[in-house]
């Protein structure tokens, strides 16, 4: 298929799954906007993958292998060096873009007043148990983006979710706002907030209501979310407190690292978390409780109740907002 000169550049890290990789490429490849090179960053040589990505037949498709292994956030750097589109659309091979993704995305970023619109959407978080679309929330006018990210408001969760596979920006700065973690859960939010303190940047998100993509969360043990590395996480709140409200610097000790000491089973980390939200933030009442829901309730089970509540309480998505990043 011949493709026009692209606008959007799209950029999917992978390393050892073909199969996912060949969706998630193929749903770029099949957005309803035809001006997009796909480009796949190969995140050290693997012929498998390398041979299953040469079976798509479209001449918007580029692989870029790399001669070792670089990490994710390397490996997105390496895709946005390459990249030619005025826009770069990030995914993750294996999560998956509904056809008019880039679409509507494309007209949000066109209507913002911003020089730097960084533009996300609502999704489909599919797990072995059930799915749920998330967020469940959009962002307030005037609310910081680290507590819409980390501060919960209701037991539930499912509200501040800026996933990578959503994310739309400018080549220009993805260029000079790189990623800079190799091994991170929260490398997504790192790259955000960051992002947000340059001038003429802020975030946005589309007015539809309708999810955009799929993330297949819960089905691959070596998805970057479903880390254990709590003590990690811990330190790159200390290291960028800068970036976090003190709200949001307890609500992540309470609910993100919370939620790895507990896939690690570190029962010694249920305190040492609570104090830290105390010496280094200020948790709220709401924080405090889901830190102990963690430890209480099974994960399954939480997910099921927050996907009941979230069909119970989803009302219409208002227009799409600008927000500051403190």
């Amino acid at each position: 298929m011949t493709r026009d000169r692209p606008l959007v550049s799209v950029v999917i890290p992978t390393i050892g799954r073909p199969d996912w990789v060949v969706r998630a490429a193929r749903s770029a490849l099949a957005q309803t906007v035809r001006a997009i090179e796909v480009i796949v960053v190969v995140d050290g040589p693997h012929e498998p993958t390398t041979r299953a990505l040469r079976q798509i037949e479209d001449d918007g498709l580029r692989i870029v292998e790399l001669l070792q292994w670089v990490g994710l956030g390397g490996a997105r750097n390496a895709g946005v060096a390459t990249a030619r589109g005025r826009w770069v659309a990030l995914l993750d091979d294996d999560d998956e873009w509904l056809p008019r993704k880039l679409e509507i995305q494309l007209h949000t970023a066109q209507q913002s007043a911003r020089t730097f619109p960084i533009v996300s959407c609502r999704f489909i978080d599919r797990r072995p148990h059930g799915e749920a679309v998330l967020p469940s929330r959009f962002p307030e006018k005037d609310e910081a983006v680290s507590e819409y990210l980390f501060c919960l408001r209701r037991l539930v969760g499912g509200e501040g979710v800026v996933l990578p596979s959503t994310v739309l920006a400018a080549r220009d700065l993805l260029a000079r706002v790189p990623f800079r973690f190799a091994q991170f859960a929260h490398e997504g939010s790192d790259w955000l907030l960051r992002a947000l303190c340059q001038e003429g940047v802020g975030i946005e998100f589309v007015p539809t209501p309708e999810p955009l993509a799929i993330r297949h969360a819960g089905t691959l043990s070596t998805r970057m979310s479903n880390t254990t590395d709590w003590r990690t996480s811990l330190a790159w709140a200390e290291d960028n407190a800068h970036l976090l409200t003190r709200r949001a610097h307890a609500s992540f000790i309470l609910k993100p690292a919370s939620l790895e000491a507990r896939r690690a089973r570190d029962g010694r980390a249920f305190w040492r978390l609570l104090w830290e939200s105390f010496r280094r933030g200020r948790p709220t009442g709401t924080g405090i409780l889901v830190h102990v829901l963690i430890w209480l309730v099974p994960e399954r089970a939480r997910f099921r109740i927050a996907t009941l509540a979230g069909a119970l309480m989803r009302r219409p998505v208002p227009g799409s907002r600008s927000l500051r990043r403190s």
